[in-house]
């Protein structure tokens, strides 16, 4: 993307923290039209999406502000660094909750009565009755709740990483497992999920079920490991887990043998609901 090249060109922004790129998020975007652009303020605490990630979820292009960098302007400064950096900006486009400034004393009403454009406010975005937040997603996750997560994103929840070597015993001893060590997203709760796998950035994802925790059972240390469950495959650099599905707590096992007897039978549940979404 060339940013000098979209500054000068965009006519309406989207202004936001924008982590998940939620169906709450999508609604703002929604209303952008041609020639739109999504603004990110960056606070460094996006772990749902974060930075570049956001990127995967809108055709819009992303442009990140520092939030260091302009919290200290007030209403008009703030008006006057966007129309800068945007010169034939005619429309802002926020959620209703959004602030700005110096301690957050800003909010879309000053940005109404300041910007000579058109200034957007979405209302809250709800689902079953229930206001989407990125904070809420986050205990979604936390407390091993995917579906509910996953309903909230508009897409499966999805953390991505290096390839780490495993503790040696998986392919051996029990089922052979790709780890990843991921940094900068959320980590779900520890346990074992229904899971998609794609390998080195292909284009498909492989079937999988995927532990995220501590290896109680064995080594005792942290791993975040997914078996492929349509044949063996090679992933030499990276690999994305795309969360489906709650299969159980993590949970410590006295032998190998009953390890792997729950492994199987987390595959079987894995493998049984992943059929089902493909009907």
């Amino acid at each position: 993307m060339n940013t000098a090249i979209t500054l000068k060109k965009t006519k309406s922004i989207a202004i936001g923290g924008f982590d998940g790129m939620h169906i709450g998020h999508q609604h703002l975007f929604a209303e952008l039209g041609e020639a739109g652009c999504i603004v990110v303020i960056e606070t460094g605490y996006a772990n749902l999406t974060p930075k570049q990630e956001r990127e995967h979820y809108t055709h819009y292009p992303v442009i990140y502000l520092d939030l260091e960098e302009i919290r200290h302007l007030d209403g008009k400064g703030f008006i006057s660094f966007l129309q800068e950096q945007f010169p034939l900006l005619q429309k802002i486009v926020v959620g209703y909750d959004f602030h700005f400034g110096k301690n957050r004393k800003y909010s879309h009403k000053d940005l109404q009565t300041l910007f000579s454009g058109e200034v957007h406010v979405v209302d809250e975005v709800q689902y079953h009755g229930d206001s989407v937040h990125s904070h809420k997603i986050r205990t979604k996750l936390q407390i091993g709740d995917i579906k509910g997560a996953n309903a909230f994103l508009g897409h499966n929840y999805s953390i991505k990483g290096n390839v780490v070597a495993g503790q040696g015993i998986g392919k051996k001893e029990l089922v052979a497992t790709i780890n990843i060590e991921s940094s900068g997203y959320l980590i779900p709760k520890e346990g074992v999920y229904t899971t998609l796998t794609r390998i080195d950035g292909e284009e498909h994802f492989h079937p999988s079920v995927s532990f995220v925790g501590h290896r109680v059972s064995t080594d005792g240390s942290f791993a975040v490991e997914s078996h492929i469950l349509d044949g063996q495959v090679v992933c030499n650099k990276e690999a994305m887990i795309s969360f489906v599905n709650f299969i159980r707590n993590n949970q410590k096992y006295d032998t190998l043998e009953a390890l792997k007897a729950q492994i199987k039978k987390d595959i079987a549940i894995a493998s049984q609901e992943l059929k089902l979404l493909q009907l």
